[in-house]
């Protein structure tokens, strides 16, 4: 998520199928492009350098799939945006194999013609709900992903039926052993959406960290957490000297801090899940 503004009418725009806008325009701040959805940026893309990863909590994940082990992964992305990741994964990993499952085909067409993939990437992309097209997924990618990530919005707001338990269990039936997931969650003050999904995802996996702007982390403003979490111990050695380099200093929170974290929230089921809260409209201003 990122700041608000007006729309310009030179851009190139799509109407999405549940009545947005979307809308490619060249970033104000740095090199490269912007994907915005009814005004609010959602991703950034810089096609002559794709492994520049503008937006925070991309550059934390980017840290994280940095960390496993050197070569080709193969990896299931939920969420398309404008494809950063798994730009970021074809560039620094070749000969990756990688499937995306995004709702919206208008938003894929615009990105597709606009910011075109590059020549030679292994990234199919599959149109339909998240959930319902893991289900779909080739058997052969069962136990067999290095890496899955989910970053699902619908407008502002993760969908609720992304934030249960047994959605974990989904995606956690995907990965190898030692493969790695990636869940950005966006939350407030107070953090409890993001507290009862930790609690969620340590049901389902041995190792869980989460990485977060310091004060984001400390429930004092609203931000973007990532939670990492693998069936195996996650390599992190040197994620926190990474993360404290800035230019905005990170946390990563594991171990006791994490089950302190997430100590008194409840698990999340099918039956009570809830989308994530929706930030306040001036929040993103400029």
């Amino acid at each position: 998520m990122g700041r608000t503004r007006a729309k310009d009418d030179e851009n190139p725009r799509a109407r999405l199928d549940h009545g947005g806008i979307a809308e490619i325009a060249a970033s104000e701040f740095t090199s490269g492009y912007e994907l915005i959805v009814d005004c609010t940026p959602q991703s950034h893309v810089d096609l002559d350098d794709p492994t520049h990863l503008h937006f925070e909590y991309i550059v934390r994940m980017g840290a994280v799939i940095d960390q496993l082990p050197p070569g080709p992964l193969t990896a299931v992305h939920l969420g398309a945006g404008a494809l950063t990741i798994p730009r970021y994964v074809d560039a620094t990993r070749p000969g990756s194999r990688q499937q995306v499952i995004e709702l919206e085909a208008p938003l894929v067409q615009l990105v597709r013609e606009r910011l075109p993939l590059p020549k030679g990437a292994s990234i199919r992309v599959r149109i339909g709900d998240a959930r319902e097209g893991v289900g779909r997924l080739p058997a052969a990618l069962h136990g067999a992903c290095d890496l899955v990530v989910s970053d699902v919005f619908s407008g502002a707001q993760t969908p609720a039926h992304l934030t249960s338990v047994e959605f974990y269990r989904e995606l956690s039936s995907l990965l190898a052993p030692t493969g790695v997931l990636l869940v950005n969650v966006a939350d407030g003050p107070g953090l409890a959406f993001a507290r009862r999904q930790v609690a969620s995802v340590q049901t389902v996996f041995a190792d869980v960290a989460v990485l977060a702007d310091t004060q984001v982390l400390k429930g004092r403003r609203f931000g973007n957490l990532v939670i990492a979490a693998s069936a195996s111990p996650l390599p992190t050695d040197w994620l926190p000297r990474m993360l404290a380099a800035g230019p905005h200093p990170a946390k990563i929170a594991q171990g006791a801090e994490v089950a302190a974290f997430a100590q008194k929230a409840r698990v999340v089921t099918d039956a009570d899940a809830v989308a994530s809260p929706r930030p306040d409209a001036s929040l993103f201003l400029r």
